[in-house]
Order: C-alpha cells, then sequence, then structure tokens
C-alpha cells in the first residue's frame, strides 16, 4: 500500500504519472456516475434528466482530459513531434468520426432536432431516442408510401436505427415535431359522376370538421410566428374538388397530431364510407366496359327438293 501511494504521489516519473492517470480514470467513471444520479434527483422531465445526466458526463471527460494534460506536461517536449504525428495520421483516418463529431455540435448548438422529436433523415423516419458526440438513434416508424415499409402508416415497426451525425450536412432533415407536432392530412375518394358529389362533398367536409386538430393547430402556428416570420397558414377543414377523365375526385384536408394520423385517418374514412353506403353514394374505381357482339346464325340455302 505504501508503495502504491508513493507511486500515485511521484509526478517525476513516467511509471509515478501512469499510476496517477489509471487513478484519475477510475475516479472520473466513479465521480461521473453519482454526478449523474445526483443531479437528476429533483428533476421530473424525462428529457430535461436525459441531457443534465449526459451534460455531467461530458463535464467530467472534458475535466479528466485537462488534468492529464497538466500531469503530462513536463513530458511534451520530448513527444511532441510523436503527437503531432499521430495526430495527422489519425486526422486523415478518422474523417467520418471528426464529421460525426462536428455534426453533432451543429445538432445541439443549430436546434435542428432534439430526443423525442420526430424527424426523417437519410429515407429513416421514426422519433429520436438518442443523439450521442456521432451518432443519432431513431425509433423507425413506417411509411404508406415507401415500399420497404412493411408498416404502411407512420406507425412504429420496432427497429432501433442508428445514422451517422455528419449527414446534418449533406441530407436534409425534417422535423415534423419541433415546432407544429400537428400535420395537414388528406383523404382522397373518387365519385362517379352520375353519383350527388355535393352531398359526398358536405358529408366529407363534415366528417372533417369533426376529426381535424383545428384549435390546437392555430395556436400552435401563433407561437410559431411570434419565432418566425412566416406567413399565416390554413388550417380549417375544406375539401377540393377536382375533375378526371373518369370520376370527380374528392380531397377533404384536415390538421392531426403528428403521432395520431393515421389513428385519426382511420376514424374519418371508415365514417365517410358508412355514410356513403347510407346516402346510396359509391365510391368510384377503374373499370372497363366491354361489349360483346354475337354475329347471327346464317340460314342454310334453300334447295330444288324444298320446292317440290
Amino acid at each position: 500500500m505504501e508503495r502504491f501511494l508513493e507511486a500515485l504521489w511521484d509526478t517525476s516519473s513516467v511509471s509515478g504519472r501512469l499510476v496517477t492517470s489509471i487513478v484519475l480514470i477510475v475516479l472520473a467513471f466513479v465521480i461521473a456516475a453519482l454526478a449523474g444520479r445526483l443531479s437528476t434527483l429533483r428533476v421530473k422531465d424525462t428529457t430535461n434528466r436525459y441531457y443534465l445526466r449526459k451534460a455531467t458526463h461530458y463535464l467530467t471527460v472534458v475535466v479528466l482530459l485537462f488534468a492529464l494534460a497538466l500531469l503530462w506536461k513536463p513530458f511534451a517536449g520530448r513527444i511532441g513531434l510523436v503527437v503531432g504525428l499521430l495526430g495527422v495520421g489519425l486526422a486523415l483516418a478518422l474523417q467520418e468520426v471528426i464529421g460525426a463529431f462536428a455534426g453533432w455540435i451543429s445538432i445541439i448548438t443549430g436546434r435542428q432536432y432534439r430526443v423525442g422529436d420526430r424527424i426523417q433523415m437519410c429515407d429513416v423516419r421514426g422519433d429520436v431516442l438518442e443523439i450521442t458526440p456521432l451518432r443519432t438513434r431513431l425509433l423507425e416508424s413506417g411509411s404508406s408510401t415507401d415500399p420497404e415499409s412493411w408498416i404502411r402508416g407512420r406507425q412504429y415497426t420496432g427497429r432501433v436505427v442508428s445514422l451517422s451525425n455528419r449527414f446534418v450536412f449533406c441530407t436534409p432533415v425534417y422535423n415534423s415535431s419541433m415546432v407544429l407536432d400537428h400535420l395537414w392530412e388528406e383523404l382522397t375518394l373518387p365519385i362517379p359522376y352520375e353519383a350527388d358529389w355535393h352531398l359526398a362533398e358536405s358529408i366529407l367536409c363534415e366528417e372533417a370538421q369533426n376529426v381535424s386538430s383545428t384549435a390546437e393547430a392555430r395556436r400552435a402556428i401563433d407561437a410559431m410566428r411570434h419565432r418566425y416570420p412566416t406567413a399565416e397558414a390554413e388550417v380549417d377543414p375544406r375539401v377540393f374538388v377536382r375533375a378526371t377523365s373518369n370520376w370527380i375526385e374528392l380531397s377533404a384536408r384536415f390538421v392531426v397530431p403528428v403521432r395520431g394520423a393515421r389513428q385519426v385517418k382511420d376514424q374519418v374514412t371508415r365514417r365517410v364510407l358508412d355514410r356513403f353506403a347510407e346516402s346510396g353514394i359509391r365510391v368510384a374505381s377503374e373499370t372497363q366496359d366491354v361489349t360483346i357482339h354475337t354475329p347471327h346464325p346464317m340460314k342454310p340455302a334453300a334447295t330444288s327438293a324444298d320446292h317440290g
């Protein structure tokens, strides 16, 4: 024990500095764990607890690196050239890591997204689970337009996807919940020309009004306009009519919460179809009428025997 304490306080030799460095690293791990727990005891919000715990860990690492730099400073003149060459090699070999770390700084300082936001990046959609200095982890959600997704809606698939933070510099990042937390959804139905499309339009508009989160979206847009110079957006439900060569296309546009879009659209679709059936309105479909003309059978020619 005495020899260990002597080596611990001996900062003039390489062996003594190695022992001291190991002790500092162990203490840093213990302090980071304890500080992370103590700093979040009185914080109830899950997101704030997460960020506070991460900040405590990162601060501990910075202090540890500073202490190690002071400890090994007397040897800087001897190993400066080696460290310089090693740094150049690492910079070339770790371009992806450096880019990911720079992306992390951009995410944190630029507020592109945070934990809990629903985003789309690199054709991956989902909710942000964790943002580390190198990667962003998403709980993946499905898509009705992506043929590779077996979940035909914006609901969880169960997979966790890890993306490099460097992609924020080279690909678009779509954030669906950071500002509004609402989406504009559309329900489009084709109606035959011979049907009462005015009644169909009225039914579609009424049901869209019943499910639309108009008031919540208007409050969110007002709050957004205090921060950003944007034009006023239309949030009232509305039905658009378009004439095609086959039918009349009715499109109901309404506002839904980001995480309840599929449930709301399912609900309004069921109600509209039930009311269409009660009113005798059918939904048009691509059909083709084929008429087959059968030739009349030829009468047999008269013979001399028939005339007697």
